[in-house]
């Protein structure tokens, strides 16, 4: 692959990545078969009914958490990328606003917060097209990568071809961008982490903060190190109902200082990765693409 370098010299990319799915989770008054089953307790009920106490946790997300979230990325001057449910922005304007008036990222995180491998091509193509005008006329501006509810078909990523996407996050093969070509024309992927997520203190409760910490601070350790030898990125993906409780919330603003102390690291969004990326590293020159 040919080389490619980070601005300014720097030689790890950090991709905070914020998850807003928070209101665009499985609920009956939408539609769906039944209550969000992933909740704090992991109780999943079996029955179509209303789980009103899940609801007032992932609304804490929107309440309590983004604001104190926002205020931490305003301190510590650095910008992340929201990826976000389209819903979830609809329903919370105030959060769409102060995030683009931060100068974040908004990405694409699906229509509703649902199983988008179920969908057949037709369904999903209209899911994602129903994504980026949701997300466009909330934020002002459409969307530039997308990442899913974990489980993609063997059609997304045309799709997202199709329909203008640059950079695509459903892969965690690599700690740096690469080009795929699965369409007409070339897509940059920017792999994400599930190991570095919070998602991981939910579904393990015996998962400590202090664990969670200790493991993305070796993870960054780790990939600096390697970086003095040729530029690596590290994803760290949240969410603003699980990190944003203050238990938890220290240990992010924790690895952000300790990130932060180590000269030639750079905090970027996904598209600046991307577009970074794309900038010097042509696609027709490994192959793939056209002129």
């Amino acid at each position: 692959m040919s080389a490619f370098k980070w601005p300014n010299d720097a030689r790890l990319a950090v991709s905070l990545v914020v998850n807003v799915e928070e209101g665009a989770e499985e609920n009956i008054l939408d539609g769906d078969r039944g209550p969000e089953p992933v909740d704090e307790f992991q109780v999943a009920l079996g029955k179509p009914i209303r789980n009103y106490g899940n609801e007032t946790n992932y609304q804490y997300g929107i309440k309590a958490a983004a604001p104190r979230v926002l205020k931490l990325l305003q301190q510590s001057k650095i910008k992340a990328t929201f990826t976000s449910a389209a819903v979830a922005l609809e329903r919370a304007p105030q959060i769409a606003k102060q995030i683009m008036a931060d100068g974040h990222e908004v990405c694409a995180h699906g229509y509703r917060w649902t199983a988008q491998h179920r969908f057949d091509e037709t369904a999903e193509r209209e899911f994602i097209s129903k994504a980026v005008e949701s997300i466009t006329k909330t934020t002002g501006k459409r969307p530039d990568g997308w990442l899913a509810r974990y489980l993609i078909t063997g059609n997304t990523r045309k799709l997202l071809i199709e329909q203008g996407f640059t950079y695509h996050m459903d892969d965690y093969s690599d700690d740096v961008p690469f080009w795929d070509a699965s369409g007409e024309k070339p897509i940059v992927v920017v792999p994400y982490a599930l190991d570095t997520n919070d998602m991981k203190m939910w579904m393990a409760p015996a998962y400590t903060p202090d664990q969670w910490l200790k493991y993305i601070t070796d993870t960054f350790d780790e990939l600096y190190a390697e970086s003095a030898d040729s530029p690596k990125m590290m994803s760290v993906g949240v969410h603003l109902r699980i990190i944003g409780r203050p238990g938890r919330f220290g240990q992010l603003r924790t690895f952000i200082e300790h990130a932060k102390s180590k000269p030639g690291v750079w905090f970027a969004t996904r598209k600046e990765i991307a577009d970074t990326f794309a900038a010097q590293v042509k696609a027709i020159e490994i192959g793939i693409g056209g002129p």
